[in-house]
């Protein structure tokens, strides 16, 4: 893979004192943490001595898990009219690996890799878009007018020569972008994921076709994102026989992906599957430049609102650590072990009054939030903040009914 392409350092670094959650160690316990010059852990123990060759980073007791995995985001900047830079929603944020979830297609896809992929001092990784053009312009013109927008064998083409980069097939599943071609779309990227033996990523919308039906195409491992969303007729908050047909996929081993992005997370949603025991699999961002400054803000915040309605603290890392590096195919154990390249977030958890809203414009107020404050990739250690818009909600004032925002 291309992944874990962290450069060679002039000294090795030392992480001290870091409380570890999200690996198989038992978590809680203060640990130093020894990264050699090549990026790769020489030694975990409660106590590791210094020295002059060695950098120091003093985690002061903060949360240290794996690094955190954005499933779903968009950074082919440049070549998309939504995508943002890497570098906007990645390590600055406490995310080490980005999943880009179908921003090109098979005849754009080497842009994607040659000048976003390659460059990027985090992991990135793709799902490639059903559609040959991607989201050149997105929800303006089409990735999936009709059966011209899909070339076979050149996807199977893409995918082979990017292998070691492309993780799965993207399919958006709605009417916005199919018209009346309903099913036909997802049975296709279906079929080619069978042959390519990939993950299918659908995204899920406004019907037709319905989320019902998407469900019973997909098998183990297939990911349906915007599982929380409210829209009508793909809520599952508002279909009891749609809420069974969730609970049956996730049983199946379908991950259930927040996927939050400016239209597709709802509070309530979320709240009521939380409270009936149908958690996300995986919690992911959608982050795009129609979305950063709006609903979703980072991946930090996006965790602290799934936190706030009802999930638990290890429960949240675990769906944006482990969780979705398993679903696409990267090792999730073992990864405190020796030789093992260094990829962590460093973190807090702390007390807030912050107002945010879902993709609805409701609003909601978190009263804990993570703040990361490293992302350590190799023997590299970033500093990392959350996000705040500069038009950000306000606790306690007056929310407009439409879109949200406080006057």
């Amino acid at each position: 893979m291309i992944g874990n392409h962290f450069p060679r350092a002039d000294r090795p670094l030392l992480i001290k004192g870091a409380r570890t959650i999200g690996f198989a160690a038992p978590a809680g316990t203060p640990l130093d943490i020894l990264v050699d010059r090549e990026g790769r852990i020489a030694e975990v123990a409660a106590s590791i001595a210094t020295g002059d060759d060695i950098r120091v980073l003093d985690a002061g007791g903060g949360l240290l898990s794996p690094g955190w995995t954005d499933l779903h985001v968009h950074v082919w900047y440049g070549g998309t009219d939504i995508s943002l830079r890497p570098e906007q929603c990645g390590a600055a944020r406490g995310v080490t690996t980005m999943v880009d979830a179908g921003s090109a297609g098979e005849a754009n896809f080497h842009g994607l890799r040659e000048f976003i992929i390659e460059p990027a001092r985090e992991n990135v990784y793709a799902f490639l878009n059903l559609g040959s053009i991607g989201l050149v312009a997105c929800n303006r013109v089409s990735e999936l007018m009709d059966i011209r927008s899909i070339d076979f064998e050149r996807i199977i083409s893409t995918v082979e020569k990017n292998r070691d980069v492309i993780v799965g097939l993207k399919v958006r599943a709605s009417h916005v972008i199919t018209g009346g071609w309903d099913l036909t779309p997802v049975k296709l990227a279906k079929k080619l994921g069978r042959v390519l033996k990939l993950p299918l990523m659908v995204h899920v919308g406004e019907p037709p076709p319905l989320y019902d039906d998407v469900l019973g195409l997909l098998t183990g491992g297939d990911i349906v994102t915007h599982c929380f969303n409210g829209k009508a007729g793909s809520s599952i908050l508002e279909d009891e026989d749609l809420y069974r047909l969730a609970e049956d996929a996730a049983a199946r081993g379908i991950v259930l992906d927040v996927g939050h992005g400016g239209a597709s997370f709802s509070f309530d949603v979320a709240k009521a599957a939380l409270a009936r025991g149908l958690p996300p699999r995986t919690i992911s961002t959608d982050l795009h430049n129609r979305s950063l400054d709006g609903a979703v803000w980072d991946m930090a915040t996006t965790m602290s609102k799934l936190l706030s309605l009802g999930m638990k603290l290890e429960e949240v890392v675990a769906a944006v650590t482990t969780a979705p590096r398993r679903a696409i195919g990267l090792q999730a154990d073992g990864l405190l072990d020796k030789g093992r390249p260094a990829e962590f977030t460093l973190f807090d958890v702390v007390d807030a009054d912050i107002a945010v809203k879902d993709s609805q414009g409701a609003l909601s107020r978190l009263t804990q939030v993570f703040e990361p404050r490293q992302a350590i990739l190799g023997a590299e250690a970033i500093a990392a903040q959350r996000y705040v818009p500069a038009q950000a909600p306000m606790a306690g004032k007056h929310a407009c009914p439409h879109c949200g925002w406080q006057s």
